[in-house]
């Protein structure tokens, strides 16, 4: 509505500029110096001077040339530089120069017309210094002889009033009226007939006056010369030609053709043609033949320089006499000037949220042609978000029409094309090249919509385990783009403090090693934020998956590991083969193939009697239990994870086979005297091997120490002495030590008459198994297995 508003406004304001174009009509003297004043346009047009700056007034002419310029301080028009009405206007009857005071904001044209005023600048000129006539005694009083008149440049009373012939003779006067269309002649009046033999030749000055103050006068000398007879003068057919030539002619060419007839015979019949005055500077355009009287073209003429050319052509007989006839050639204009577009404003580059309706230039259009040649139009070409808008007279914008992306098209290339009404019509092209300027109005855009970034649990600190991209469609700062994190909502806590991301290039950081077991994946939001103003973002989410480590163990839950001593499992004698004895019940915090565990029997009192589900952890009979199998059975389960490398753990268990579950208290008081048992056996074992080991260093020594002596008997030295064989007993008795990890168990089953001695486990089931040194040499090393070690009697 607004813009609609201002262009009623406008509209209005252009009728009451047309209405008022009178009120801004100036005149101005010719010849005034540059700065002189002509009026005062602020208090014509009603505006005040403050207006003509803020509104960045200036004036516009349609020739592009400046003669005035205007004083914005105070609204008054000055003149540019000096005017000559001659040289602006030539001999037209008004000098008028027109021109526009364009305002902006809002848009305003005032029509100013300047007239300027001829001055008496110009005296007379004659074409020729002395014109020499030849006249026949025999010419009657009242004959006329025309002259070729002075000009003058002035116009109006400035120009040539009167005629006066100095000094006065009785033979000849002036005359200087009107004949054909307004134009004036002189003319000579013989006022009485002349006698050559009284005087054949004569002379005096012809005086052209002008009406000027103080008046401007010209002279030319007058020479007669008096001839005898020819008493006919050449009479042309026509007193004016008129004759139409196009402007397109080409040199050569025949414009018209002059006639004059002479009634004497003879040479003084015989007729010449010239032409006799230079009426403008297009004569040299013209070239008359003597003979027959044709006007040709010496070169093309030019519609828009002259539209006419007023010639006058004498003819001249043998005799001397002659007339005087007007040729006017009237050029006819062709279509040769294409339309000119002159640009009084352009804006570029132009932003991209610019409302529609935006000006972005202002010029205008001309055609020096005329008639329909000079009638212009204009047109935008093949244009969606611009057009073309008439101003004022010949004034168009372009403005947009529609919302501008700079996204979508960055630059415009409009093509202005003006087009004549001529046939064929011709046509120039201005084109306008509208770059437009970015606006921050693109949020930047992840390249997912959301991301999953994987990382393994136990990682390095500050690992990079991805990257997140945003791209901004804006350009320059407005498409810089930085990330962080922030908290999902904006009361949430800050987001964790784990997980860093580069603002520059989006890369994702891990700063700490996590754990699989505490925390399995982790949401952070990301926010890609634009360097424009104000800044636009967008947030995407990134889920951090922690892969999982076999770095746990199994555990075994059931049977406990803690309870000491074990507690047991009882078994009827009776059971068969695939008996549920127990079941060994694991867990793994890992996941995956980490957490899939295998159950195995690694070692056990009698292996062939169990057996251990290897997905399920069942422990099963695998036969029969016989009366030969021993009432106490030990087992140890190996729980293995299927990770890579496999991590394990083991169950201890025990199982009682008993006949009746009333013997149940009978087994269970067995067990602790066999556990008594048990302690004592082993230290009788740690003696009879530590005395068994003492005894054959011993002898060891004591051979080595023999043979020695016999050598040095034999060389006749003395090997030994008794210090040196105490000595070497002692080495011998401190090397040789049974290793603390192990012990001897010796179990009696009772009723079966079987004795079962057991090299058993180390103490402490948690250590590892270690070789197991039974004596060390000075020379070699003696390994026994570690396994268990049983003897059966029967």
């Amino acid at each position: 509505m607004a813009i609609a508003r201002q262009v009623l406004c406008f509209s209005a304001f252009l009728s009451l500029v047309h209405g008022r174009s009178e009120l801004l009509r100036y005149t101005v003297a010719e010849e005034g110096e540059s700065g002189s004043v002509v009026g005062n346009v602020a208090e014509d047009a009603g505006l005040a001077p403050a207006q003509l700056s803020a509104r960045r007034a200036r004036l516009a002419s349609e020739d592009g040339r400046q003669h005035f310029r205007l004083e914005r301080g105070t609204g008054r028009l000055l003149v540019a530089e000096r005017l000559d009405r001659e040289e602006l206007c030539g001999q037209a009857a008004t000098c008028t120069l027109p021109f526009e005071l364009v305002l902006a904001n809002p848009l305003q044209f005032l029509r100013v017309e300047v007239t300027v005023e001829d001055i008496n600048d110009h005296a007379p000129v004659f074409p020729e210094e002395q014109v020499t006539f030849k006249i026949l005694e025999t010419s009657n009083p009242g004959s006329r002889f025309p002259l070729e008149g002075a000009r003058d440049l002035d116009i109006g009373s400035n120009s040539i009033q009167a005629y006066s012939i100095t000094p006065e003779n009785g033979y000849f006067s002036v005359s200087f009226e009107t004949r054909i269309k307004g134009k004036k002649y002189v003319e000579l009046v013989l006022e009485k007939l002349l006698d050559r033999e009284e005087q054949s030749e004569m002379g005096f000055n012809l005086i052209a006056m002008d009406g000027g103050s103080p008046p401007r006068s010209g002279t030319t000398q007058i020479r007669i010369i008096v001839l005898d007879v020819n008493d006919n003068s050449p009479i042309f057919a026509q007193d004016l030609y008129v004759g139409q030539v196009l402007e397109s002619a080409p040199e050569g060419s025949v414009v018209l053709s002059v006639l004059a007839t002479d009634l004497d015979a003879g040479p003084n019949g015989d007729i010449s043609y010239q032409f006799s005055q230079v009426v403008s500077q297009s004569d040299s355009a013209f070239l008359i033949d003597p003979f027959s009287g044709e006007i040709k073209l010496t070169k093309p003429l030019d519609f828009e320089t002259a539209e006419n050319h007023e010639l006058s052509v004498r003819a001249t007989d043998g005799g001397g006499l002659s007339a005087i006839c007007k040729v006017l050639v009237e050029v006819v204009d062709v279509n040769d000037n294409a339309p000119e577009l002159v640009v009084s404003s352009f804006s570029s580059p132009l932003p991209e949220n610019a409302l529609p309706g935006t000006v972005v230039a202002l010029f205008n259009v001309k055609d020096i042609d005329s008639g329909a040649n000079g009638k212009v139009s204009c047109a935008l070409e093949d244009q969606l978000s611009f057009s073309l808008r008439p101003a004022y007279k010949n004034y168009y914008e372009l403005v947009t029409v529609s919302t501008l992306d700079r996204e979508e098209t960055a630059r415009y290339i409009l093509s202005v094309t003006a087009a004549d009404a001529g046939s064929p019509p011709l046509t120039t092209t201005q084109t306008f090249t509208v770059d437009i300027s970015d606006v921050n109005d693109n949020a930047p855009v992840f390249n997912q919509t959301s991301y999953t970034m994987y990382v393994r649990e136990n990682n390095v600190p500050t690992v990079l385990v991805g990257a997140v991209s945003a791209a901004d469609a804006d350009t320059g700062s407005n498409a810089k783009v930085t990330y962080s994190l922030v908290p999902a909502h904006p009361t949430e806590q800050p987001p964790c403090s784990c997980i860093s991301v580069n603002s520059e290039n989006g890369d994702v950081f891990v700063l700490r090693p996590l754990d699989y077991e505490q925390v399995k994946q982790i949401d952070v939001l990301v926010r890609a934020s634009d360097a424009g103003s104000p800044a636009l973002s967008a947030n995407v989410t990134v889920r951090l998956v922690v892969v999982d480590e076999n770095d746990n163990a199994p555990l075994v839950l059931y049977p406990s590991q803690d309870s000491s001593p074990l507690s047991s499992e009882l078994v009827p004698k009776s059971a068969e083969a695939g008996y549920l004895v127990t079941k060994v019940v694991s867990v793994d915090a890992d996941s995956g193939q980490n957490s899939w565990l295998s159950y195995h029997l690694l070692r056990a009192t009698d292996p062939g009697l169990f057996v251990v589900g290897a997905q399920s952890g069942e422990v099963r009979l695998r036969r029969p239990v016989t009366e030969r199998d021993t009432v106490k059975q030990k087992l140890i389960v190996l729980v293995r994870d299927n990770g890579q490398p496999p991590l394990s753990a083991t169950a201890s268990l025990s199982a009682l086979l008993l006949s009746d579950f009333s013997d149940v208290r009978l087994p269970q008081s067995s067990l602790a005297m066999a556990d008594e048992g048990d302690s004592l056996t082993m230290y009788l074992i740690i003696s009879l091997v530590f005395v068994s080991l003492l005894f054959l260093a011993s002898m060891a020594a004591f051979v080595t120490r023999k043979v020695c002596m016999r050598r040095e008997m034999k060389g006749g030295h003395v090997l030994y002495s008794v210090g040196t064989l105490q000595g070497g007993l002692a080495d011998a008795d401190a090397v040789g030590t049974l290793p603390h990890p192990y012990c001897y168990e010796i179990s009696l089953t009772t009723g079966s008459g079987n004795s079962e001695f057991k090299f058993l486990k180390p103490i402490l089931p948690s250590l590892p198994p270690q070789h197991c040194t039974v004596g060390r040499g000075t020379d070699d090393e003696q390994d026994f297995p570690c396994g268990p070690i049983t003897t059966e009697t029967s």
